[in-house]
């Protein structure tokens, strides 16, 4: 089938606005005009004007709408939006609204279903029983929870015998692959909008990040591999330069509890390659078909490239560590306490222990830390280190990232060294760093090492290198909207 047109979801507060909202959206085959949010539902007002096709939707509180009145206001406001030319009209499949299907023989109906707690079982049998009502458009919805949820949806879409009857959706963090993806699982259209709740992405987002209007079923998917990565500024920055090097690929954010998940999904979507990030970079280390000398000397990954059905895993980590750092500190003879013991602090020990320097890992469990110092000759410090037991410090913990802001692995008493480099970059200037930097130590935050990673990650992926300053440009700008629009404090 061809590229899968977008659609927009508009609301509003009153018709008025639900208009004004409507005619605010640029770059869209369609606008989705939610009348169940609107205090004032008037069917001539919301189509008034209109400069392109819509779909006209009244969703009830029972299928997770806004629409309190009764069935009969609800199917009035449709049969009237039908009258009044519409392009469409949703209506969803529990309702007993069969004869305004009958009434168009099918044409310019979305039939839809919602299913926000679970994964039905009966996923296909359910479509199946939609289509037979001769509904133009089927359009199925399910609640996911981890990413192979989204390989149902893929599965039903090339099995479904029909092209372009189809919208497949798995709502939540872990259903983004459906929305930007449409094409490929199959969908006639993807929906983009302010409806949070579900997942949707703003129409922005689809476009400008995702690249949506370029995407196509063959199109080389990469991603972000972890437990939470809903505010990782690394689909920016990678997909900033695929669209400089005009690449046809993309780069979504998959967020997966379990390493299963990730390799179900991963082989079913024919994913190109991937960052990995916490808690991946040790769970996905033996599960994957080989791994390159450096990683396996660190015990971690944070890249995965994926090449004739062979997943192979590297790490960017150590050596964008060490550059970014020695641009800044002459290392030989230093005194280095690492904060943590997961896969990033793996990589800066291994980095650390090649530069001259007396490295002590700190760690809040002994024994992660124990298994650390194994890897070079590094020795163990208490938690958190003491004072004047270090030159430089390096946070390798999550403490202080975003959103948990306030947080701070080591008290501003103890920080009595000379430098202080913070992976974190989300914020850019963490707490510690602020206290550091008041305690008179010269710091260093994450995003230098970030952007050196990725453009490693990128090359293994592509063979090219991205183009100098793109990535370091787009992670700026991600990180600027999340000041500015999540509102928090740095």
């Amino acid at each position: 089938m061809g590229a899968a047109k977008l659609c927009v979801t508009v609301t509003g507060d009153t018709t008025a606005d639900l208009r004004r909202a409507r005619d605010e959206v640029v770059d869209a085959d369609l606008v989705e005009l939610r009348l169940d949010t609107v205090r004032d539902p008037n069917v001539p007002g919301a189509l008034a004007g209109r400069r392109g096709p819509v779909i006209v939707t009244c969703r009830p509180r029972w299928e997770g709408g806004a629409f309190a009145g009764s069935e009969e206001e609800r199917k009035a406001i449709l049969s009237e939006a039908l009258d009044r030319g519409a392009e469409y009209i949703d209506i969803e499949a529990r309702a007993d609204f069969h004869d305004l299907i009958a009434r168009t023989g099918g044409r310019r109906i979305v039939l839809s279903r919602h299913h926000f707690d679970a994964m039905p079982a009966d996923l296909a049998g359910q479509v199946q029983a939609m289509r037979s009502t001769g509904a133009e458009i089927v359009k199925m919805a399910v609640a996911t929870t981890r990413l192979a949820d989204c390989v149902r949806l893929l599965e039903l879409g090339a099995h479904s015998g029909r092209h372009g009857d189809l919208v497949l959706i798995g709502m939540g963090e872990h259903g983004v692959a459906t929305r930007v993806l449409a094409s490929r699982f199959g969908s006639a259209w993807g929906y983009a909008g302010a409806l949070a709740g579900v997942g949707q992405l703003d129409a922005r987002t689809m476009v400008d990040v995702y690249r949506f209007r370029t995407l196509s079923e063959t199109t080389d998917l990469y991603g972000l591999i972890g437990g939470s990565v809903s505010h990782s500024v690394s689909p920016a920055m990678h997909n900033a330069a695929f669209r400089a090097l005009h690449l046809d690929a993309v780069y979504l954010p998959l967020p997966s509890p379990h390493a299963d998940d990730v390799m179900a999904f991963g082989r079913a979507i024919r994913l190109k390659g991937a960052s990995v990030t916490i808690p991946h970079k040790v769970s996905l280390f033996d599960r994957i078909d080989e791994v390159y000398a450096v990683a396996r000397r660190i015990g971690a990954i944070n890249t995965i490239r994926v090449a004739d059905d062979r997943w192979v895993g590297g790490n960017t980590d150590a050596q964008a560590f060490l550059e970014t750092l020695q641009e800044r500190v002459p290392l030989r003879g230093l005194r280095a306490s690492v904060l943590g013991a997961g896969g990033a602090a793996r990589a800066v020990v291994v980095a650390l222990a090649s530069s001259g320097c007396e490295v002590t890992v700190h760690a809040r469990r002994p024994e992660q830390a124990q298994k650390l110092a194994l890897l070079t000759p590094a020795s163990i410090g208490p938690w958190p280190p003491e004072e004047g037991s270090w030159d430089l410090l390096i946070n390798c913990t999550p403490v202080g990232m975003y959103p948990d802001v306030d947080g701070t692995p080591v008290p501003a008493e103890q920080l009595t060294g000379r430098y202080v480099y913070d992976l974190i970059y989300n914020p850019i200037e963490t707490r510690l760093m602020r206290e550091a930097t008041r305690a008179g130590c010269q710091t260093m935050g994450g995003l230098d090492m970030l952007v050196a990673q990725a453009q490693e990650q990128f090359q293994w992926w592509t063979g090219t290198k991205a183009p100098a300053g793109v990535m370091r440009e787009a992670a700026a700008r991600r990180l600027a909207e999340f000041t500015r629009d999540e509102n928090y404090v740095v």
